[in-house]
């Protein structure tokens, strides 16, 4: 990937950030909850990845 790329995907993720905090406290939603928010779709997402491995 180049450079260029990359620092606007990082630019993109930031302002997204940015904006889902600002939402998130103008509609009231305690920063708490929305780490909370964040911790079970992290969860989430890691327990839903296919693994192929057989232990």
């Amino acid at each position: 990937m180049p450079l260029p790329h990359f620092l606007l995907l990082i630019l993109a993720v930031i302002l997204a950030a940015g904006l889902t905090i600002w939402v998130a406290s103008a509609v009231g939603i305690p920063l708490f909850v929305l780490g909370l928010l964040a911790l079970l779709a992290a969860a989430v997402a890691h327990l839903g990845m296919r693994d192929d491995h057989r232990h």
